[in-house]
């Protein structure tokens, strides 16, 4: 008979375990090799606080506590038939938390990510993005007043100028009908005003400084365009 030694156990010890068939593959650390204990314990934790506080389940009077829509307006469509579709095949209050959590996040998260886009669109049109941006709606707005152009493609228009440089095309394809539009400028926070720029050029410097010089003219294009 073999004679098993410390040393073969630790051999042993150090193979990777295959997780059981019984085991839920969703608590199984495949990287490791390892079940996730931590995980399932909380998992149970979970199941029992739903449980203790009726959420595993459909509310017996069909009201549904609706915390987890946040700040989503009741009047909402969506928001609305999410409750009566839950209502209707018997959804448990902790299954109609989790969707509709979910959703509200990545709504979220999309609204954060659109304003970005916005934020980004806005600086590469520089400091006189706002007076631009109405220019351009204006201009629409009167196409569609006049008759142009319709509702379609209004739509169309709010497409193309939603970007930095759909509205610089825009704003081609008008001048090439109007002639040079002049943009409205709008004073920059902390910039100087027109009496301040016109005391800097009388300055000398601006005829012996190309520093300076370029400074002014920064700030000119910033308050003329």
């Amino acid at each position: 008979m073999s004679k098993v030694t410390v040393e073969d156990d630790e051999e042993e010890d150090d193979e990777p375990l295959e997780r059981p068939d019984w085991w839920p593959e969703n608590f199984w650390k495949s990287e490791e090799d390892a079940p996730d204990l931590e995980g399932i314990a909380k998992s149970w934790m979970d199941l029992r606080k739903q449980i203790s506080q009726g959420k595993h389940k459909a509310p017996a009077d069909g009201n549904y506590d609706l915390s987890a829509f946040g700040e989503t307006p009741e009047d909402d469509p969506l928001r609305s038939h999410v409750v009566t579709w839950a209502a209707k095949y018997g959804v448990s209050q902790a299954a109609l938390d989790d969707l509709v959590g979910e959703v509200v996040q990545n709504n979220m998260l999309a609204a954060e990510a659109q304003q970005v886009n916005l934020d980004q669109e806005r600086k590469a049109l520089g400091p006189n993005a706002d007076a631009r941006i109405n220019g351009i709606v204006k201009w629409a707005s009167g196409l569609v007043n006049k008759g142009v152009w319709g509702e379609d493609d209004f739509e169309e228009f709010k497409v193309m100028g939603g970007t930095a440089k759909g509205i610089a095309a825009l704003e081609k394809l008008r001048a090439s009908y109007e002639g040079r539009v002049p943009v409205e400028t709008t004073p920059v926070e902390g910039a100087p005003s027109k009496d301040e720029l016109y005391q800097m050029v009388a300055d000398p410097r601006y005829n012996t400084d190309p520093t300076y010089r370029q400074k002014v003219e920064r700030a000119f294009a910033q308050n003329f365009g």
